[in-house]
């Protein structure tokens, strides 16, 4: 096992100082610590996580440590690591291999570094570590118990690789939990994404006409934000459904090429590739804003972009200018990458709280029923959804009704 691979480990204080802000807002995290710092349930036990690597991913991997796990953490993406946190978490014990900004070969040894830990538990966040162990590192999943999804996408490449019958570990996906998609993907998505755009650019969203692509419960999200700026949004859809749930929410519905003459802010949230492509660069304003809230950078067709322009400049901070050859500019933000974690912190404290609470307790259910499941994508039980809801209920101080004993014989009386 290598030792942590961080950027400067003096700057650990600063990493320290989030660290224990996030804490303050974490009382589903808090209780689950108290309990695990008792029963410490991961003794003996390694956990290797490849996930966004900032404060509140930082607080779930010290969970982990309290219960007794020995933790090994990489970033899922190459601009969301943040260097002082990443050198705080490697000061306190935990092996770390990640930095802001590494390329793309630096990004992959890194993850590789964290799997050499040979873990029980793999955590995972956009699926780049289980598909190492599925391909050039299968050595290092014998070890393996099982392991939990965070994202969208993550879980559709493993319900891909489970179909082909390639999956050889049991995986949770914790996106697909109540607790996780209802507030992550909606409300900590929404509020996000615009965080990043605006902290970014310094622009007005008001009056705006802002295009989002893909209608799922994050582009949902970003669609209600955005109308609450006081933006007029414009949804771009595959699914019928979807599409219709969105022209009864309000919004206006039509295909991309006929959306991309008509946007200021264009947001790309489907999972999918190519999402806006040459054709549409094409039909663009000018001073136009691209941003993508998927988790990988393949959303919208940089290289083709890129193929139409005749300069690429950086402009400001995450920020590049693209100029096309009949002088309009085409504005992307952080590369094309997550727009709120590569431009932002990423998603209210008080919203990842559900989501590693959900994280921390689906570890333990595997670990206490690894022996009785099978290669396959499991949703998460809903006993931990439920039991998460209690707590931030509780952290919140918010108290509900419970049923009596009639009303529960009358619900499950079919007379």
């Amino acid at each position: 096992m290598r030792d942590s691979v961080v950027r400067d480990i003096r700057r650990a204080d600063s990493g320290r100082m989030k660290i224990e802000w996030v804490k303050n807002f974490m009382p589903v995290l808090n209780g689950i610590r108290a309990e695990y710092e008792k029963e410490k349930p991961f003794d003996g036990l390694r956990i290797a996580m490849s996930i966004h690597l900032e404060a509140k991913t930082a607080y779930l991997a010290e969970v982990f440590k309290a219960g007794g796990a020995q933790v090994f953490i990489t970033g899922s993406n190459p601009l969301s690591t943040q260097d002082d946190v990443a050198a705080a978490l490697a000061r306190e014990g935990i092996n770390v291999y990640a930095w802001y900004n590494s390329t793309s070969e630096e990004y992959f040894q890194h993850i590789e570094y964290t799997l050499e830990g040979k873990p029980h538990i793999v955590i995972d966040d956009g699926g780049d570590l289980t598909h190492m162990l599925h391909t050039s590192r299968t050595d290092l999943r014998e070890s393996v118990l099982g392991g939990c999804e965070e994202t969208t996408t993550g879980v559709l490449r493993l319900k891909a690789m489970e179909e082909k019958g390639d999956l050889k570990v049991p995986m949770i996906a914790v996106n697909n939990a109540y607790c996780k998609y209802l507030f992550d993907n909606r409300y900590g998505t929404g509020q996000s994404v615009w965080d990043g755009i605006m902290r970014t650019t310094n622009l007005q969203v008001s009056g705006k006409n802002v295009v989002v692509a893909g209608y799922g419960w994050c582009g949902k999200g970003v669609a209600a934000k955005a109308d609450g700026l006081g933006a007029k949004v414009i949804v771009c859809e595959v699914d019928p459904v979807k599409a219709l749930e969105a022209a009864m929410d309000g919004y206006s519905v039509m295909p991309m090429e006929e959306a991309a003459p008509l946007g200021d802010i264009f947001i790309t949230v489907t999972g999918c590739s190519g999402v806006i492509r040459e054709e549409h660069f094409s039909i663009m304003k000018d001073g136009v804003i691209l941003s993508n809230a998927g988790h990988f950078n393949v959303e919208i067709d940089v290289e083709a972009l890129e193929g139409l322009s005749v300069e690429r400049k950086e402009v400001r901070k995450n920020v590049e200018a693209f100029r096309m050859k009949d002088g309009r500019k085409i504005y992307l933000l952080a590369e094309g990458r997550l727009v709120n974690l590569a431009a932002g912190d990423g998603h209210p404290v008080e919203i990842m709280d559900m989501s590693f609470g959900i994280q921390a307790l689906s570890a333990r259910y595997i670990l206490d029923n690894h022996d009785k499941l099978e290669n396959l994508v499991y949703q998460v039980p809903p006993e931990i959804d439920s039991n998460v809801a209690v707590m931030k209920l509780k952290g919140m101080g918010i108290r509900i009704d419970s049923l009596d004993d009639r009303q529960i014989e009358y619900i499950h009386s079919w007379k």
